[in-house]
């Protein structure tokens, strides 16, 4: 791809796993009381139907990876495992007791942090406490994110016996220069353990996470890496994009010297280096950094178009009502948003007080629901449509005018009613949805927000 093109695109931008993004949260206007109430409208509306999903946050790791931007808490005493799973079960509790009926759960997800910190006994005491005031939809999908270097036969054969049957192993690259630049050692034979137990053990979906753009990293690296993940036959392959946000307080970014990350003409041919080599090994480009094999139902909810996307990343599936349980946790209720707080003594002390750990969040406009379907389409389908009078919009011939450039740039193409994004334009799906952004577009940032797009 032309150097030119990329240069040009390059540019900060939101990643859309909501919209409006959180920066454009307008937060002054939002109480918990309201949450409350869509998110009590939305389990009406959905549960009888498709269920809710969860996402639990666990935010323990025994030491800093500096690549990574999530909340977290290291540390190496176990012992604040009991006291944090007795947290998350009360805040579930308090929910539990605002809602109507017993809640279906279609989906549930266990991120962090480090999930496999936490041990299997304390683990399955957290999904039992889910389970005891919940029942499992039809269809139900549980996952987790392993880390290699941690997990043992007992973590997934134990979440197994709970009903979980896919699991994320974070990988990165196997480089050992990569790997002590962004401190996360971890070797191919540990990766490759964790991922025959979970087969062995009877796990349908097994994905890696892949990162390009790490420092110090190479074509060669990004060859080798996917090289040894295809002789370990996963179903999925997320191949990021690392987001370099050094500014965001206590992310740990700082572990490593500008110059040493790859840059825009360099950064990109390692993604289509990669991108070439997960297709020559059968896998399928699914929406942004996502890969699946035809037998993964990710790659069927893609070509069905019904892939959805969330906080949580890209699903198989979509429910109307997410509920995010842990500290920095967020909610999803279609109508709004909801943070729990970041810090974890806060979040610990709401909870004493019998309150939603809550801090901010953001009520959705009208507008804002049909600019985030609009995005959630591009994002999940690489095309948009405003045939329907729902989704048409005051602002869109405006939008439909500055993406003229781009389909010069044969990025995309517009139809009468439609928008379609082209396979040279995936690449450069974000800055698409940048367009459609009316709250960005209203009021650039001041101030550094967003990663590169590229």
């Amino acid at each position: 791809m032309e150097n030119s093109i990329i240069q040009k695109y390059n540019v900060p931008g939101p990643r859309y796993t909501s919209y409006p993004t959180v920066p454009y949260w307008e937060e002054d206007s939002f109480t918990t009381g309201q949450w409350i109430q869509t998110m009590q409208q939305a389990f009406n509306e959905s549960n009888a139907t498709e269920g809710i999903s969860l996402y639990i946050h666990l935010p323990f790791c025994e030491s800093m990876c500096t690549f990574c931007g999530c909340n977290k808490r290291i540390t190496k005493r176990h012992d604040v495992e009991e006291v944090y799973i007795n947290a998350v079960l009360k805040e579930w509790a308090l929910y539990c007791e605002m809602l109507p009926e017993t809640p279906k759960i279609k989906e549930l997800h266990l991120g962090g942090g480090t999930p496999t910190f936490f041990s299997p006994d304390n683990l399955e005491k957290l999904i039992a406490g889910i389970l005891k005031h919940s029942k499992k939809a039809e269809g139900y999908e549980f996952s987790f994110e392993g880390h290699p270097n941690n997990t043992t036969r007992e973590h997934l054969q134990r979440l197994y016996d709970l009903g979980f049957r896919r699991v994320s192993f974070g990988v990165q690259d196997y480089n050992e220069t990569v790997q002590r630049a962004i401190h996360r050692l971890q070797s191919f034979h540990n990766v490759a353990k964790v991922t025959f137990w979970a087969k062995e053990i009877g796990y349908t979906s097994i994905s890696h996470d892949l990162v390009f753009g790490l420092p110090f990293q190479t074509v060669e690296n990004i060859t080798d890496t996917i090289e040894k993940t295809k002789s370990l036959d996963p179903d999925r392959i997320s191949f990021y994009s690392y987001a370099h946000v050094p500014w965001i307080k206590g992310n740990g970014q700082r572990g490593f010297d500008e110059s040493n990350l790859p840059k825009d003409e360099e950064k990109r041919m390692l993604y289509e280096e990669g991108k070439k080599l997960l297709a020559q090994k059968g896998f399928h480009e699914i929406g942004m950094d996502h890969f699946a094999l035809e037998t993964d139902s990710m790659h069927e909810a893609f070509t069905k178009g019904k892939l959805h996307r969330n906080f949580m990343g890209y699903s198989a599936s979509k429910t109307q009502l997410m509920i995010g349980l842990g500290v920095s946790s967020i909610s999803d209720s279609w109508y709004s948003f909801a943070q729990n707080e970041k810090n974890l003594e806060d979040y610990y002390h709401k909870l004493e007080m019998n309150e939603l750990p809550v801090f901010r969040g953001h009520l959705l406009t009208d507008e804002d629901l049909v600019i985030r379907k609009h995005i959630l389409n591009l994002m999940c389908s690489f095309k948009t449509s405003w045939q329907e009078e729902s989704q048409y919009f005051t602002e869109l011939p405006e939008v439909l005018l500055s993406l003229h450039e781009m389909e010069n740039d044969e990025l995309l193409t517009i139809g009468k009613d439609t928008l379609t994004v082209t396979e040279k334009g995936k690449a450069f799906v974000r800055n698409i949805c940048m367009a459609f952004d009316l709250r960005l577009k209203r009021k650039a940032p001041q101030t550094k927000l967003f990663s590169m797009t590229i």
